[in-house]
């Protein structure tokens, strides 16, 4: 699962909007009169005659799982052919840019085999939820594999102020990643986690402040904001794994798959 901007109706997995469902109902209903016109035994040049509503109803009423099937299979098309457009746009790109300093807080070696990307929200569940996994897997592999931190805030002003806080911390040498896992197992971050936070990990906290009110803070953010529209990142967490796409939530079973590439 993943988080989409407030201002947009995420899908998860994958949910309709009202006019989405509409067009998939229709889709379905005139794909279950195709199929029985089939089962009936209708002629090549006229699928749907003899194919009344009466006996669709029927039809459907007897067998509702046919339209259960052919939203899920909708619904898996839609998703593939959305990932699909993202993978694009991700090549399109070139993974270089996902490791622009002046974007992202880069660390690990310049030529790891393994590169990790992550576009998060400090207060989205499913990026919290991922916490123990990318957590677990940077201690273990810091030194081998590239990983590029994308603050993507997404969840209102204390999102954004969190990671205005993120980036303000990378003026105060290597205490980010420290910050990042810090504010990231906060229940919720507002001003006073923010604090905290940093309290915790040793950051000048008058600095930080300072730090935050730079413009430079300011378009960082809005160059992240600016990539993930490029890139047609449009949930959290998102994560490209040796440059392939994984949006939603990461555990160690499907690290593990998306490590196999």
């Amino acid at each position: 699962m993943s988080e989409k901007p407030q201002s947009a109706a995420w899908r998860g997995v994958f949910t309709f909007t009202p006019e989405q469902w509409g067009a998939a109902v229709l889709g379905g209903i005139v794909g279950a009169a195709l199929a029985l016109a089939i089962l009936f035994g209708a002629d090549a040049a006229g699928l749907l005659r003899g194919v009344t509503d009466a006996r669709i109803n029927a039809y459907l009423m007897a067998h509702p799982e046919v339209l259960e099937a052919m939203s899920d299979k909708l619904q898996q098309q839609e998703a593939d052919a959305e990932q699909a457009k993202r993978q694009a746009a991700v090549n399109k790109i070139g993974l270089a840019k996902f490791f622009d300093p002046k974007i992202a807080y880069v660390t690990g070696p310049a030529n790891a085999k393994t590169t990790v990307v992550e576009f998060f929200d400090y207060n989205c569940p499913y990026c919290k939820a991922s916490l123990p996994t990318i957590q677990k897997f940077y201690q273990a592999h810091k030194n081998d594999t590239r990983f590029a931190f994308i603050e993507f805030p997404i969840k209102g002003p204390n999102s954004t102020r969190a990671a205005l806080a993120a980036v303000a911390a990378r003026a105060q040498g290597d205490k980010y990643v420290a910050f990042h896992f810090a504010m990231m197992g906060a229940d919720e971050v507002d001003d006073a986690a923010i604090d905290a936070a940093a309290q915790k990990v040793g950051l000048d906290l008058s600095k930080l402040n300072a730090d935050i009110a730079s413009p430079a803070t300011a378009e960082s953010i809005n160059a992240s904001l600016r990539l993930a529209h490029d890139a047609d990142v449009d949930g959290t967490p998102t994560f490209i794994v040796n440059g392939k796409v994984h949006p939603g939530m990461m555990d160690d079973a499907a690290l593990k798959e998306w490590l196999k590439g």
